[in-house]
């Protein structure tokens, strides 16, 4: 047996300031979590109003799809569906020129539905570059006709009262930006699945209304209401960013215009979790290289106060964090293992793993909150499987950043995208469906 290196004071000291650091950020990111979940106040200010005002608003919904042809059928079905004046709603299918089997099934779909009387639907095709998300919704804001625009994508659930929410909320409260609720469902179908889940879950059930409350607010990539004069202002979305959303979130935020956030369960646009480790990965990647785009632009340094700066930066660095974390992982191990240090010392270094357990242990509640909200009914096995893979994901999460991080550093800005099979419709395919509401105030 090697014989124990004790650390010098210089070791010591830097694995102490590391470990502050760490409790310090991982603390933080618990208060985060927690901000708008047991606070009733804040809960029932978020939520969607029990009374609807008449239809008055048009809304242009935009529906980015590539490769999408095993789930368009359903999103558009849904969209057709919706709860709301039909001469009040367009909707363009947006599609790469070359995508012929998306192309194929839009077309299908939409002409079966213009037999049936539907004929507020139309499909646009581009074959300019770059072939991405914000390039298509940029061709879609140039059709758009009525006086707000929102974001669904090609695998989403929006709840059919949707744009009744967002109507009455916009009239009464004179809001140009509302984002929505989106939820990822299928939490039981991959190892990962519960943890991603339950990101979505604390992220637009609680964080996103902090930052809601400091007007910092990095959009979510659908279900998001925007004012179409703002869109132009705004010059529309940035087609080379891989975080279009957050983008322009950052954007409408140093401009000084209030973002509404509204949370509630029964109206959250429903997604999947990515089908694979692998393709879990790609996105993280493709988000985070988005984060530190956004970061390298600098539109966040024109925010008007420094709160809402440095939120900005917490948020945006997020990725660099991450990264240095998988990089600080073999050495922390190396040096518990190997280094003998100061009583004090080791008592700080163990901070970090505190917080690590305030943090899975607010995960396993919110496991079974999310379940019953959702008329879900969690395994037993649930609450071990989300134990046992805790730490893992984290580690995903970390080689998620640690590539962007070198994709960003390589200049390499290719849009890697998800692939999507409709998990969450089968997993919630026997619950009860909520009718939709007509309690639309003064009719």
């Amino acid at each position: 047996m090697s014989p124990t290196v004790f650390a010098g004071p210089a070791a010591s000291w830097v694995l102490a300031v590391i470990s502050l650091l760490l409790a310090a950020q991982s603390a933080y990111a618990a208060l985060l979590l927690m901000y708008a979940w047991e606070d009733r106040e804040r809960q029932l200010q978020n939520r969607a109003p029990e009374t609807f005002d008449p239809p008055r608003i048009s809304f242009t919904i935009l529906l980015p799809a590539r490769h999408e042809e095993d789930v368009i059928k359903e999103t558009i079905l849904r969209l057709a569906g919706l709860n709301y004046p039909r001469e009040l709603v367009e909707v363009l299918v947006v599609v790469e020129s070359g995508d012929l089997g998306t192309i194929a099934e839009v077309q299908r779909q939409l002409a079966d539905l213009a037999a049936q009387g539907t004929d507020n639907m139309r499909l646009l095709t581009f074959s300019d570059l770059p072939i991405n998300k914000p390039h298509g919704l940029n061709v879609g804001l140039a059709e758009a006709g009525n006086e707000v625009v929102t974001i669904f994508d090609a695998e989403d659930e929006p709840h059919h009262d949707i744009l009744q929410v967002v109507n009455t909320v916009m009239l009464r409260e004179r809001s140009p930006v509302v984002q929505c609720g989106v939820q990822l469902m299928n939490y039981g179908d991959r190892w990962y699945s519960a943890l991603n889940v339950l990101e979505y879950f604390f992220w637009f059930r609680s964080r996103m209304h902090y930052h809601a409350a400091t007007n910092m607010v990095a959009l979510g990539g659908n279900t998001v209401f925007i004012e179409r004069h703002l869109l132009d202002e705004m010059e529309g979305w940035d087609s080379g960013c891989l975080t279009e959303d957050a983008d322009i979130g950052i954007r409408i935020s140093a401009a000084g215009i209030p973002i509404r956030v509204l949370y509630d369960d029964r109206y959250v646009t429903k997604e999947e979790t990515p089908p694979s480790a692998r393709q879990f990965i790609r996105q993280r990647t493709r988000w985070n290289q988005g984060f530190l785009q956004v970061l390298a632009k600098g539109d966040w340094l024109r925010l008007p106060s420094w709160r809402q700066r440095l939120l900005a930066l917490y948020t945006l660095s997020a990725p660099l964090m991450q990264a240095l974390m998988l990089l600080y992982i073999p050495v922390s191990l190396w040096m518990m293992a190997a280094l003998k240090t100061p009583e004090l010392i080791a008592m700080i270094s163990t901070l970090p793993l505190y917080m690590l357990i305030v943090q899975l242990a607010v995960n396993l509640i919110g496991l079974y909150e999310f379940t019953g909200v959702h008329g879900l009914r969690p395994s037993p096995w649930s609450p071990v499987v989300l134990l046992l893979t805790y730490i893992p994901y984290q580690w995903m999460l970390c080689l998620a950043a640690l590539r962007a991080v070198w994709r960003q550093l390589r200049g390499i800005n290719t849009w890697e995208k998800t692939t999507h099979t409709g998990a969450h419709r089968r997993s919630t395919a026997s619950a009860a469906v909520e009718p939709s509401r007509q309690e639309v105030a003064g009719g």
